[in-house]
């Protein structure tokens, strides 16, 4: 046993994985005025008018479960309060999320959710319009599109949308090339969800919509895709080839309190979250966001840490005022936005790694000698073994594809700017269904192979090469949890 302790002491100082996370200067972020320029000047006639007439709806989607992600649904309940104080009515808001943190017994405050290391409760009054087994793509395709007949289960609550309606997305979890997660399979796919926007269009149910995505690589939901005129502007955490990053974590600079060993929120996440807080939306625009979360969340002197927030869509009305989108606080009338030093992104964590850094803290503040103990050890060595198994599955796979020579190089190629990640969607969702039913599931850590199964695509593999290259990797190999029979397909 004692053996067993101190090479997982080893593994874990060795820095097999990137375990420190974000650290802020400030508890709260204020908007930075570009090169010091002076705050956007209040909402004139124009503004106004635009508002009036105008109803505001809001989907806020929480893609992941278990209390290793906590920050995912911490995110949501945050935005949601944002939105709520903003003036939106709970009719018009629509909340996705598992709702399994709040009273896990992971958690220290039980019934309660924060967002920062001193935020308040984020929680109480939530709407619970889809849980559980409710979270899924298709009732989320259908929540957008207004189609309560397609609606399996929750509230039944949908965007009923008008022409001249505004309506806010934000959607936070692991994603990876091409998909954005869910708790319960299949995933959100990057044509399917633009299918759903394009059909939303084409209904005229909105008039404008502004999008927000926290996940890894999520600019390859839109790269490529994305249509420039349908009157929707969408930004993520990420560019199409990177990671998104945890913030507020265990041994940060900003860490959560003591009793906590989780990961609070997402750098992307809260840097929009936190400016909506501490500023007077009717003067501040969607370019002043855009412009303050790309800068606190971006790499900065050669830091590999951080990520790329990009933006896609329609660009024509990025001077929109915030509170056309999320709502006016009275209460911050008398805000004067002002401009706030940058914080350290020392020790960011990537999302991939939050939970194996959830897994390790849990088992370091168990008592000694526990049964309760052991078995989170064996949780962190089988999650570590899976990913391992992943990894040397797919490079193998690959070898026998394209060779040994080239198979790795094919299987890591990005496409270039303005080019989606694959041409046959359905192939793709084929070969990772095959790969699953033969080697299991990807998981929220192996999602970001999915390039790799893209470009199997783009080369032209076929389904019985990938069937066959996936039993000769794979025989053999117990996949016990981690079969998809269990844990579900995430095509």
């Amino acid at each position: 046993m004692m053996n067993s302790r101190v090479a997982m002491a080893a593994w874990w100082v060795c820095g097999l994985l990137p375990l420190l996370a974000v650290g802020y200067s400030e508890p709260l972020i204020r908007l930075p005025t570009e090169n010091g320029h002076a705050p956007a000047p209040a909402p004139g006639p124009a503004a106004s008018a635009a508002e009036e007439g105008v109803t505001k709806w809001a989907v806020l989607v929480a893609g992941s479960s278990g209390y290793e992600n906590y920050r995912h649904q911490a995110d949501v309940c945050h935005a949601y309060q944002i939105l709520k104080k903003g003036g939106l009515k709970d009719e018009n808001i629509v909340v996705f999320m598992y709702d399994d943190i709040a009273n896990s017994p992971d958690n220290p405050r039980r019934g309660t959710v924060i967002n920062h290391p001193k935020g308040k409760d984020v929680y109480h009054g939530v709407p619970k319009d889809y849980t559980g087994e409710q979270v899924t793509a298709k009732n989320l395709y259908a929540v957008l599109l207004g189609n309560k007949t397609v609606v399996t289960g929750g509230s039944r609550k949908v965007i009923n949308s008008k022409p001249e309606d505004h309506i806010f997305i934000f959607y936070s979890d692991h994603g990876s090339p091409g998909s954005l997660g869910m708790p319960n399979g299949p995933d959100v796919y990057a044509d399917d969800f633009i299918k759903v926007l394009r059909q939303k269009h084409a209904s005229k149910g909105y008039s404008k919509m502004v999008i927000y995505v926290e996940a890894c690589e999520s600019g390859s939901i839109f790269e490529g895709l994305m249509p420039q005129d349908h009157n929707i502007y969408v930004t993520t955490a990420s560019n199409a080839v990177e990671s998104s990053w945890a913030a507020y974590c265990p041994e940060d600079g900003t860490p959560p309190p003591p009793e906590y060993f989780t990961c609070l929120g997402d750098l992307y996440s809260v840097s929009w979250m936190e400016d909506s807080d501490t500023h007077n939306l009717k003067n501040e625009t969607i370019k002043q966001q855009y412009e303050v979360v790309k800068a606190r969340t971006a790499p900065r002197n050669e830091s590999i840490k951080g990520s790329h927030v990009m933006e896609y869509g329609d660009k024509t009305f990025k001077d929109d005022m915030l509170f056309l989108y999320q709502g006016f606080d009275p209460a911050k009338s008398s805000i004067r936005n002002r401009p706030l030093p940058m914080p350290s992104l020392k020790g960011a964590i990537k999302q991939r790694d939050a939970d194996i850094l959830f897994m390790w803290k849990k088992y370091e503040k168990l008592n000694g000698g526990s049964e309760e103990k052991q078995r989170a050890l064996r949780e962190v060595k089988e999650t570590v073994l899976h990913r391992k198994h992943l990894d040397t599955s797919i490079d193998f796979i690959g070898k026998l594809v394209f060779g040994f020579d080239k198979g790795p190089s094919v299987l890591e190629a990005a496409r270039g700017s303005g080019q989606p990640l694959v041409d046959d969607w359905d192939c793709l969702k084929t070969m990772v269904r095959v790969f699953e039913s033969q080697c299991g599931s990807l998981t929220q850590y192996g999602m970001k192979h999915m390039r790799a199964f893209a470009n199997m695509c783009n080369n032209g593999v076929s389904e019985a090469e990938m069937k066959e290259a996936s039993i000769s990797a794979c025989d053999g190999y117990d996949m016990g949890k981690w079969s998809p029979l269990v844990r579900g397909y995430s095509a």
